[in-house]
């Protein structure tokens, strides 16, 4: 696993910037060593599936904070060459006038043609210039430093944000056995899955299937008093990501939706936004896994596209616990380090779509979530 003495081979190149891009750097080797230092702590936790949700988290917030480093990195360093390359004629003047200056030590070379009156005017003239010359010079001295720089810490950042995905993963999988072990939480009802295989051949849109629900179940036990009173608005999103289409927008086919469409990165967790009992988990028409949530009477979360999904129907849940993870590819080594990835969201490569449904009709979620955070 990836140790403190690690995190800080990195910080030798860190030290020497003062950049944006330094900053992120530092923030992202803080948020590595805290998530290397969860996920130690996760093997003996009491309650793992809690501590591995948060090692996960910890990690994606991390290695989000590296990427972004790393971008900072690149573009600060494809800068500063640009500018060093545009100024050769000057560095080669520049380094002609201070050869000039400083190489010739005979007091006659300094002498003007028209006599004392030119020398001195000269003498002046050449004592202006010179702190001018001087300052250029380090300036440029200064540049090509953190140009130099830059490209140590794109090279060392890259070998600790691989073996953050390496480490994550290593969550992910042991995450994966915790929920398959977990056997404690309590449940409402008990799905039927004949009833529930007949509700889903004769409904073809989500409408249909939700308003069906409350028919295939069994043994269903009275719900808890959860309400949402004073966290509408203020929920947080079930997945680290960017909203990449709002509710009502239309998509490249021209198809509206009443929910939204965030963008993950692949593998992201999807957790619990609030304490709820799960309603239906599994596949659900053209959205993939679907998990709906009943956080109160009447009110439905509706989380649709992702690859694995934890618990079973009539489960009743607590906040922030994790309902499964988005699909995706993980990337090849230095995929995840390309800045043209990184700048318009490219990187995240997977969607999450998310409907509320209140009282069986659509509700716009960012009237739920907060949504203008990247999470």
């Amino acid at each position: 696993m990836m140790r403190l003495a690690l995190i800080l081979a990195l910080w030798p190149f860190v030290a020497m910037a003062q950049t944006p891009a330094a900053d992120h750097a530092r923030a992202a080797a803080a948020a590595l060593e805290e998530a290397s230092r969860l996920l130690d702590e996760a093997e003996g936790a009491r309650d793992r599936v809690r501590a591995l949700t948060q090692t996960i988290q910890a990690f994606e917030t991390g290695l989000g904070a590296m990427r972004e480093g790393l971008r900072q990195a690149a573009i600060n360093e494809a800068q500063l060459s640009r500018r060093l390359q545009a100024r050769d004629e000057e560095v080669a003047a520049l380094l002609g006038a201070l050869q000039s200056m400083g190489g010739v030590s005979s007091p006659v070379a300094f002498l003007h043609p028209d006599g004392p009156m030119g020398t001195a005017r000269a003498g002046m003239l050449l004592a202006e210039l010179t702190p001018a010359l001087n300052a250029r010079a380090e300036a440029l001295r200064t540049d090509l430093e953190n140009v130099q720089m830059l490209r140590a810490l794109q090279v060392d950042a890259a070998e600790r944000l691989q073996a953050g995905l390496t480490e994550v993963q290593a969550a992910r999988t042991a995450l994966n056995q915790a929920m398959a072990e977990r056997t404690d939480l309590p449940k409402r009802f008990t799905a039927d899955p004949v009833r529930t295989g007949i509700l889903i051949a004769s409904t073809e849109t989500l409408e249909g299937f939700a308003s069906g629900l409350a028919e295939i179940v069994t043994e269903e036990i009275e719900p808890a008093p959860v309400r949402l009173d004073g966290q509408k608005g203020d929920l947080p999103l079930p997945v680290q990501g960017l909203v990449l289409r709002r509710a009502g927008e239309a998509d490249a086919a021209g198809v509206k939706r009443p929910g939204i469409i965030l963008a993950t990165r692949p593998g992201a967790i999807v957790t619990a936004p609030a304490a709820s009992t799960i309603r239906y988990l599994g596949p659900l028409l053209d959205f993939g896994n679907v998990v709906i949530l009943e956080p109160q009477a009447e009110t439905l979360f509706v989380l649709a596209g992702l690859e694995v999904v934890y618990g079973e129907a009539g489960q009743v849940i607590a906040q922030g616990t994790p309902l499964g993870l988005m699909g995706g590819a993980m990337a090849e080594k230095g995929d995840e380090l390309s800045p043209l990835r990184e700048g318009a969201g490219t990187d995240r490569t997977e969607t999450l779509y998310i409907e509320i449904r209140q009282a069986n009709r659509p509700e716009d979620p960012a009237v739920w979530f907060r949504t203008d955070e990247d999470g």
